[in-house]
């Protein structure tokens, strides 16, 4: 009977490291996808507190899978059956139906993460809606609808990470949607070099034509007056957008999370540096300062 007894300890300890084996490896892997196509995401990321670092990775890596989708193809039924793999998986996750979530270590971890903080399923969905809808207008007509589409795919990231950290606050929320946009207007900036390679515009057509820029001089990287233009006009709304975030009084715990507003102004200054030529290599390059510079104001509690 003892025999027996420590024979079915033996089994249970021994199922036990296999599972925290296999979580450890799923999360891991989200650790990698996000530095290895969000580095500066995962800079910050690594700053937080320990209770947030984990599931906060993997809302990262969940949206950085999504994100690259359109990257990792040219076919827009491809792209659009990739997308709709995750809006099927995400139905699969809120519908509490674990044995039938996909054996993605993603998907493994978010599935966990849904259900040990109540994320809003409509701020999930919305990630791989807003990716859906872009495949369809494959362009923006203007800077507010630019500003549509950051608010859906970067701000929704701070308020899911505001769920986790357990932050209902309107003031927070407010912030978090300036700073989303203004993170999100960069992205679209920095990706005007991969969006050629791939021949779409990024930029909005209504500002293009404002200044009289051509789509084949924005693909040939161009640089004119009027591009400088176009550039600036579109980076003015970033730097608005961050500037009212930081105004806002926040909850203290929020600095944290809102950590990447370093990279948003970094990226901001170098380009007014460059006097706003957004085709120029340098902009290209990572800043080698960035780590210390995010740790010296996680540091000072301040973003």
């Amino acid at each position: 009977m003892i025999l027996r007894l420590n024979s079915r300890i033996s089994v249970s300890r021994r199922l036990l490291t296999q599972q925290a084996s296999i979580n450890e490896k799923s999360l891991e892997y989200c650790a990698t996808i996000v530095r290895q196509h969000d580095y500066e995401n995962y800079l910050a990321t690594l700053l937080l507190s320990r209770t947030l670092r984990s599931p906060a990775l993997v809302v990262r890596a969940f949206n950085a899978e999504i994100a690259r989708v359109q990257d990792q193809t040219t076919d827009p039924m491809t792209a659009a059956l990739r997308l709709q793999f995750w809006q099927d998986a995400v139905g699969v996750i809120y519908e509490q139906n674990s044995a039938s979530v996909p054996a993605n270590p993603v998907t493994q971890e978010l599935n966990k993460v849904c259900a040990a903080y109540k994320l809003p399923r409509r701020y999930v969905e919305r990630l791989i809606s807003s990716r859906t809808g872009l495949l369809k207008t494959k362009y923006f007509k203007s800077l507010e609808d630019v500003e549509t589409y950051t608010e859906n795919t970067v701000s929704t990231i701070y308020y899911l990470l505001l769920s986790i950290a357990g932050v209902a606050n309107v003031h927070a929320d407010h912030a978090a949607s300036h700073l989303g946009k203004a993170q999100g207007i960069v992205n679209i900036l920095r990706s005007v070099h991969v969006s050629n390679h791939h021949k779409t515009i990024c930029l909005p057509m209504e500002v293009l034509m404002k200044y009289q820029v051509s789509q084949q001089s924005v693909l040939r990287g161009t640089d004119s007056e009027n591009m400088r233009n176009v550039i600036f006009e579109i980076a003015s709304r970033a730097n608005s957008h961050l500037e009212k975030a930081r105004k806002i009084e926040v909850p203290k715990i929020c600095n944290q999370l809102f950590l990447p507003a370093i990279a948003v102004d970094k990226y901001l200054i170098k380009l007014q540096k460059k006097n706003f030529n957004v085709f120029d290599k340098s902009l290209l390059l990572g800043n080698p300062m960035l780590p210390f510079s995010l740790y010296y104001t996680r540091l000072l509690n301040r973003y």
